[in-house]
């Protein structure tokens, strides 16, 4: 058997279910430092050792300390192309059950893993886990119709589903203006037929058609109730989902350790006070028995045990660090001065979220290249 047969390709969705399943990953990154220092593939028990390709050109020696001989070794890149060669490398120095990930980081952060969160009135509400960004959106489905909201730009993991669950898709939601990756929402709409809806708050510059979304308005889908609940302070429009008087689906303005940031278009002195208002005052009068579901998470350690991210609100009331900040100035502080770097490419984000610019596929990739940095860290 040649070198080249011996190393296997393993698509990122295997490698997700690994991660998710808890079991033991190892993985050699070869991407140049900087790339990976920025962004990394994380798991509860991933081991991620970075040595670049141009390192490993002459063999593996570089890095061959670092190997298990006992497990699995994988290798990834930034498409698949240098890490196939380094799995090569390492093959050929006699290690066993070598893989390189087909497709690279770019096909990891394009993924979408569908996890079921529980039951609504007449069928259930699913989390659509994108592990490479940390995107989190989300389908709720009643007696064969469907709601999507926070919609990702990839769109067959969707169709699959709606496919595979006859769904007759009739809502679809983006909470706010998304500013760090780009929304499928409109395009999945189109496409049903269905009615999509924006807050027109985040909407001044759109050039599309869409419904507003206003505090209080309740949508039926199926035998399911969505209502909507104003909650500024990522956006001035930013608006959250109560669904089934179970969930309450926050988009980016609560996660489960972390609160959203206000200053994505440039307003984060003015949106502060609309921010805390969302978190001590609004989102307080609610019901702690809600199941908090958010629109990103920021790290690994968010997940539950089946690869979900979720958590009651009472409990992050008494856990969550940024909503238990008592003094105003305070909070004002902790939030604009513990702003994260911007998302890369930021406003060409929110310009092709408006309709302003119309990106290639391939360029909207390299938009969204890159961690989520939507969270405040404290």
């Amino acid at each position: 058997m040649s070198i080249e047969q011996q190393v296997k390709e393993v698509t990122v969705k295997e490698l997700t279910k690994k991660i998710l399943s808890g079991d033991d990953v190892f993985i050699l990154d070869v991407r140049n430092t900087d790339e990976f220092d920025d962004w990394k593939i994380e798991g509860k028990n991933v081991e991620v050792v970075n040595k670049p390709y141009f390192e490993l050109l002459e063999g593996i020696d570089p890095v061959v300390n670092h190997l298990p001989k006992d497990k699995p070794i994988y290798t990834i890149c930034a498409k698949g192309g240098s890490s196939q060669f380094v799995a090569e490398q390492i093959a050929e120095a006699g290690y066993d059950n070598v893989y390189s990930i087909a497709g690279g980081m770019k096909a990891y952060s394009e993924h979408l893993e569908p996890v079921e969160i529980g039951s609504v009135t007449g069928g259930s509400l699913l989390q659509f886990v994108r592990i490479g960004k940390g995107c989190l959106s989300y389908l709720i489905v009643s007696n064969g119709k469907g709601a999507m909201i926070d919609t990702n730009r990839m769109q067959e993991p969707y169709e699959e589903m709606i496919k595979e669950k006859g769904i007759q898709l009739t809502h679809v939601f983006d909470t706010h203006l998304h500013a760090d990756h780009i929304s499928g929402g409109k395009k999945l709409a189109d496409k049903h037929q269905a009615a999509y809806y924006l807050p027109p708050k985040d909407a001044d510059e759109v050039t599309y058609d869409y419904n507003p979304l206003h505090d209080g308005d309740e949508f039926k889908v199926g035998e399911t109730v969505i209502k909507a609940v104003y909650s500024p302070g990522h956006t001035i429009g930013s608006t959250s989902f109560i669904v089934d008087d179970q969930y309450l689906l926050t988009g980016d303005i609560l996660f489960i350790d972390s609160i959203g940031r206000p200053d994505l278009a440039g307003k984060a002195e003015d949106w502060v006070a609309d921010l805390r208002n969302t978190l001590y005052e609004r989102y307080k009068s609610l019901p702690d028995s809600l199941t908090v579901l958010p629109a990103h998470y920021m790290s690994i350690k968010e997940m539950n045990e089946d690869g979900s991210v979720s958590e009651n609100l009472g409990t992050l009331y008494k856990e969550n660090h940024g909503l238990n900040i008592e003094d105003e100035s305070k909070f004002r502080s902790v939030v604009t001065d513990n702003l994260p770097p911007q998302p890369n490419s930021y406003q060409d984000i929110r310009e092709t979220n408006m309709g302003k610019q119309k990106p290639e596929t391939e360029a909207q990739r390299e938009m969204e290249i890159g961690p989520n940095r939507c969270a405040i860290r404290e």
